[in-house]
């Protein structure tokens, strides 16, 4: 499963959303638009020393020029040992650790219903993203505007394999999450799963996680991937999950 993960998670969205381009750096990636930059890389860039630091300082400068945040994703399993030590030198901050999991999409697609009273709905339109946004903001006392928009661009650059999803209750967002697929990789990512305090231990996260996972077998994808807050591991390995590494984002912002 880590071999798996490797091989066909750890690469690019493709298609790219609106915005967004990829420039190659060696062995790594980046992406260069939307709410921030990304690198990706390798489990193992085969960098070491000096010459790690040089590549790190490259991404670093290239986001510096354009005035925009980018996150480096690391996982638990990366080589060499002493590269987020060479990050955090080069200025980068560490996000909260998660775990890696990964299941079978029609195992979790068994998963039982939502709770009476609460309706799963697939959206797309602009006033609903933007009520996830809010509900987003609300739940996590952050700003979220960005991600009506980066939604929007998902959803355009791929209508079929992108979904976004709220659970409702008497008309109110009680909860919101978004699969995007990569049916080319065999797989789909799950993002968000939030849920209002009031509305948690009530299945209704449970319920999300199954709505996506048949969407996802749907499309013709075997496998499901998360990264998973502390919170949500737990659940996520009862539905038949398996964590296979840890992953910390590491984000320089200007």
């Amino acid at each position: 499963m880590l071999a798996f993960y490797d091989a066909h998670v750890r690469g690019l969205p493709d298609p790219l959303p609106e915005g967004v381009t990829a420039e190659r750096d060696g062995p790594l990636v980046r992406l260069v638009g939307g709410h921030r930059g990304f690198v990706a890389a390798l489990a193992d860039t085969g960098a070491r020393g000096a010459v790690l630091d040089r590549l790190i300082a490259r991404q670093r400068d290239r986001f510096a020029a354009l005035g925009q945040a980018v996150e480096w994703k690391t996982c638990g399993h990366d080589l060499p040992a002493d590269l987020p030590a060479r990050l955090r030198a080069a200025g980068f901050e560490a996000e909260d650790e998660e775990a890696v999991l990964l299941a079978p999409a029609a195992e979790v697609a068994a998963v039982p219903a939502p709770p009476e009273g609460v309706v799963l709905r697939r959206v797309s339109g602009r006033a609903d993203l933007a009520r996830i946004a809010a509900f987003q903001s609300a739940v996590w006392g952050q700003d979220w505007g960005w991600l009506a928009d980066d939604l929007a661009a998902r959803i355009s650059a791929d209508p079929e394999g992108t979904a976004v999803l709220v659970a409702e209750a008497a008309g109110e967002v009680v909860s919101a999450a978004w699969l995007v697929a990569r049916r080319s990789q065999g797989y789909a990512g799950l993002w968000g799963g939030s849920t209002l305090p009031a509305w948690r231990g009530r299945g209704v996260y449970r319920a999300m996680v199954a709505e996506r996972a048949r969407l996802a077998v749907g499309l013709g994808v075997r496998h499901l991937q998360v990264d998973a807050s502390p919170d949500s591991a737990p659940l996520l390995r009862r539905l038949g999950f398996t964590a296979v590494t840890t992953t910390t984002p590491y984000v320089w912002s200007p």
